[in-house]
């Protein structure tokens, strides 16, 4: 089938043109929480707070270890936590109790929430400390509001279809191709999970992961749209509970009790990242980590299936480094970001585990360093920006995205609701929080 490829002004982040940069403009001109510039004689305790498993955990304490051999002055005390909503629980106790940590992590809406609540540092006042010129402008949009940056990406990836080629193997069906589409899918899942052994699954589907690239086939922007309303209607949405319901029927997907319990489990406890699914949908820094787990089967990444002449598929940051507005020490605070985020030597650490950086410089550094799964996570990428659609960014509003989605996919395949009448609940209650927001 043919596919529409709408251009990429990005396009040449991972190509040779990748040195041309847009400098943020319009920001506040706000002065720093802290005092008029950094003391490197003053003893400085931070804390930084992040997700992730055990081996971001170690990379992040060697990456912070050199910074505080480098700063002598300044004790960073690292706060990890396991899943993203984990740290955003948090989050919203400790702003409200003037306790947030003076770094962290922020995903998904929580950039626009937090920065149009003002709970977040205008990376502007300390420019002199963190560099931000060398972010293509769309790679900043989701932490813009109102022309002021909030946080500086830590790297990108995108959505796309992971397959463990044993399980095909095993299971005699052929691997898809490129142009394969939903029908495809539903009759590869099916078929899988009827020619394999109990416990195994043609799809491992968590609906947060592929959702909003679904939609995207659809109407070209995906969930929301330029002004931070909802993009997505009822008939779209119906279709894809249809979709699901089809699956689980047909044996493709496993029983609504099972996908529940994988909804926010971490990638190497999933169904696909314990060797039990052919297929599952997954951001491209995650591959190395699926693969983990099956087995030292190989693992294939391919643009996701789609039933219309678009992919869906829009390259996203990942993550974002942000400060507290609170913070007593904006300045360390900064370097800290910049140690993170703009240091050869700490990306040769870091390299793809939170995406592939954006910042040209630190990409040219990492690239020859990329393990196999991330070499081949780069190629994904790249094929991305020749196929794939730019996505607005998520509004404050969308912040429930996640937890609504899933609700009403349990309430769908539980049979509490029809499809279409769960389409309408998810519609109306997102239109609701976006307005209110």
């Amino acid at each position: 089938m043919t596919r529409t490829a709408r251009t990429f002004a990005t396009r040449a982040v991972f190509g040779s043109a990748v040195a041309a940069t847009l400098v943020l403009t319009g920001c506040s001109s706000n002065a720093p929480a802290g005092g008029s510039g950094f003391d490197p004689d003053e003893e400085i305790e931070l804390t930084i707070a992040w997700w992730g498993n055990d081996e971001r955990a170690a990379i992040m304490t060697e990456v912070i270890d050199l910074f505080e051999e480098e700063h002598p002055n300044i004790t960073v005390v690292e706060q990890p936590v396991g899943a993203p909503d984990d740290l955003f629980n948090r989050l919203a106790t400790d702003f409200a109790s003037g306790t947030a940590p003076d770094v962290f992590a922020l995903g998904g809406a929580k950039p626009q929430e937090y920065g149009g609540a003002g709970t977040l540092l205008d990376l502007s006042t300390v420019s002199d400390y963190l560099d931000t010129s060398n972010y293509e402008d769309f790679t900043l949009t989701s932490a813009t509001v109102d022309g002021t940056l909030y946080g500086l990406p830590t790297g990108g990836n995108a959505i796309g279809a992971v397959l463990n080629t044993q399980i095909f193997e095993q299971a005699g069906v052929e691997l898809p191709d490129e142009d394969w589409t939903w029908e495809d899918l539903v009759e590869i899942a099916n078929e899988i999970s009827a020619s394999s052994p109990e416990g195994t699954y043609g799809l491992d589907l968590r609906i947060q992961d592929i959702l909003g690239t679904y939609v995207g086939q659809y109407n070209e922007v995906g969930i929301y749209d330029e002004e931070g309303g909802l993009a997505a209607d009822t008939e779209i949405m119906t279709s894809w509970f249809e979709l699901e319901q089809e699956l689980v029927e047909g044996g493709g997907l496993p029983d609504p009790s099972v996908i529940v319990e994988n909804w926010n489990v971490t990638p190497d406890q999933t169904l696909f990242g314990t060797g039990r699914a052919g297929i599952a949908f997954a951001y491209s820094n995650q591959v190395g980590t699926y693969a983990a787990g099956t087995g030292g089967a190989e693992v294939q990444i391919l643009t996701p299936p789609t039933s219309t002449d678009v992919s869906g598929v829009a390259v996203l940051p990942s993550q974002y480094w942000a400060i507290a507005a609170e913070t007593e020490h904006p300045e360390a605070s900064a370097m800290l970001i910049e140690w993170l985020l703009n240091n050869p030597d700490t990306a040769e650490i870091i390299l793809a585990d939170r995406g592939l950086p954006f910042n040209p410089e630190i990409l040219e550094a990492v690239k020859p360093l990329l393990s196999p799964s991330d070499t081949q996570a780069a190629d994904y990428l790249e094929k991305v920006l020749e196929v794939g659609i730019v996505a607005p960014p998520q509004p404050a509003g969308g912040g429930i995205l996640n937890e609504l989605s899933q609700r009403t996919e349990s309430d769908v395949l539980f049979g509490r609701l029809s499809a279409e009448e769960g389409a309408q609940a998810w519609v109306d209650e997102l239109s609701t929080a976006l307005e209110n927001d």
